[in-house]
């Protein structure tokens, strides 16, 4: 089992940055963890793909972050990052932090981020 706990976010004003932290805990399961994704969910809408990377560092955006977030990983930590720059209003939302293994699907329980002026 990997309990994923998300930490960092909160209010910031339009074109502030926040950078969101995901720790995977779990000394067997953290083993298998091979994708890492930071996914959200606004009031009313569907859970959207923010940002992954994967076990060799390659990472992948959504274009509405794309040139503006970015996704890291600290294998040896068990830790996940999402950088989030330039931040706009559209941006808030509660950010899930997901891991992906060989035997199953992690979700954290989320972190909200507010963009507002």
């Amino acid at each position: 089992q990997v309990q994923l706990v998300e930490s960092g976010g909160g209010l910031v004003q339009p074109g502030g940055s926040l950078r969101l932290s995901c720790a995977a805990s779990g000394i067997r399961g953290t083993l298998s963890i091979y994708h890492m994704a930071w996914f959200r969910q606004a009031p009313g809408k569907q859970r959207e793909w923010v940002a992954r990377i994967g076990p060799g560092g390659a990472t992948d955006y959504a274009d509405s972050v794309q040139g503006r977030f970015s996704i890291s990983r600290n294998n040896r930590a068990n830790m996940a990052y999402l950088q989030m720059n330039n931040l706009k209003p559209e941006d808030t939302a509660v950010y899930l932090c997901h891991a992906a293994t060989t035997y199953a699907n992690f979700w954290g329980q989320g972190t909200q981020v507010t963009v507002s002026s």
